[in-house]
């Protein structure tokens, strides 16, 4: 038998993959939440054969979720499963031990299997997935003043006005630009703006 824990802030979705999963004779679900910080708890108390968890919750998101669940619970599998379909999260959350990450548009019999195989000690990542990652890399790590600077910059101030906002230079503040644009692979201010906000780089 292999005991699953379910973490989704939308009961609905957490109710009908609960019922889906019941309706196979080796798969029992012996938890249900609808955030992280709960995941968590629920990992060390039950020790799950596999936590599945959605990537945006209250309180822990997904990524901080698994790495949460594999400290309470080592022998626990985790698979995430999200409707947020951007590299960047996927990726931490492979990163941060999941063994299974999906989207939720995967077919029933797919995931059922990748439950299976997970729970066996496989890492299932599906081809979805990994073609999203593959198409969109993950952001680029900034310096701490290129994040700032990139932020003033989706605000629209000028180089002067970065220039004495932080105390630097035109000339500098030119440099850090420049920088940021090589990084995100951007051709211009506007560009680097978009994909800083679809990646997730700010908090706007």
């Amino acid at each position: 038998m292999i005991n699953i824990i379910i973490a989704d802030d939308h009961a609905i979705i957490r109710s009908g993959l609960a019922t889906l999963l019941e309706t196979e004779s080796d798969l029992r679900v012996v938890g249900q939440t609808s955030d992280g910080a709960e995941a968590v708890a629920l990992a060390a108390e039950l020790k799950p054969d596999v936590a599945i968890l959605d990537l945006q919750m209250p309180r822990m998101d997904g990524v901080s979720a698994t790495a949460g669940v594999l400290r309470a619970s080592p022998e626990t599998r985790v698979v995430v499963l999200t409707t947020f379909n951007t590299s960047d999260t996927l990726s931490d959350a492979l990163a941060a031990g999941a063994s299974g990450a999906f989207l939720k548009t995967v077919a029933e019999t797919d995931l059922i299997d990748a439950i299976r195989r997970v729970a066996a000690g496989e890492k299932v990542v599906h081809p979805d997935v990994e073609k999203l990652i593959m198409s969109d890399p993950p952001a680029p790590k900034l310096t701490e003043r290129q994040l700032l600077i990139l932020e003033a910059m989706t605000h629209g101030l000028t180089n002067q006005d970065m220039a004495r906002q932080f105390g630097i230079s035109v000339s500098a503040v030119n440099q850090h630009i420049l920088g940021i644009l090589a990084k995100l692979g951007a051709a211009n201010r506007t560009e680097a703006a978009a994909i800083a906000i679809r990646k997730h780089l700010l908090k706007l």
